[in-house]
């Protein structure tokens, strides 16, 4: 009787109940097919919420990456992790910042992040991260970071665009236009 469903009432078997939770949790989190028996519309926006929620426990393991992204956030995670179940906060933020440095997208203040916390810790994008013990550099984006005796120090910012100043014109030197005469 395990193909069969139960009747009305009825509680399904064991084994079949833990294959359907498991469905249920791989459309939830996973990108995974809508269960039978669900409705599409509250599964979509239970799906919605909780990436929503993800996307915030990201953030703030990686307040750089999503601020460097501003409104670009949302939709770059909602993009990136929609069929990806998570890893934790951490791992899944890092995944994303090295995603986008592939991509040659990751904004300067996630390439800092990312180097600092490259030369800080090893991940291998399948474990957990781990401090390192021996001296490193991570590099990012044009960002630098090295970690010498536990101490990570960024050494390179990340280049960032020339701010336009008034009149349409680059200010090579990166300031803003508030400086007048």
């Amino acid at each position: 009787m395990t193909g069969a469903s139960s009747p009305p009432g009825v509680p399904p078997p064991r084994g079949r109940l833990a294959e359907r939770q498991a469905e249920l949790v791989a459309a939830l989190v996973a990108g995974g097919p809508p269960p039978a028996g669900f409705a599409p519309g509250p599964l979509a926006a239970a799906r919605a919420a909780l990436l929503r929620k993800r996307a915030g426990d990201v953030a703030r393991h990686w307040p750089l990456l999503a601020a460097g992204l501003g409104s670009a956030w949302w939709p770059t995670f909602a993009g990136w992790a929609a069929d990806r179940p998570t890893a934790g906060s951490l791992r899944d933020g890092w995944d994303l910042a090295r995603t986008l440095r592939e991509r040659n997208a990751l904004p300067p203040a996630g390439a800092e992040e990312l180097a600092v916390r490259e030369a800080g810790q090893h991940y291998d994008g399948r474990g957990t991260p781990r401090p390192r013990r021996l001296p490193a550099v991570g590099r990012a984006g044009g960002a630098v970071a090295v970690q010498i005796a536990g101490r990570v120090r960024l050494l390179r910012p990340a280049p960032r665009p020339p701010a336009p100043v008034e009149g349409g014109a680059a200010d090579a030197a990166g300031s803003t236009a508030w400086i007048s005469d």
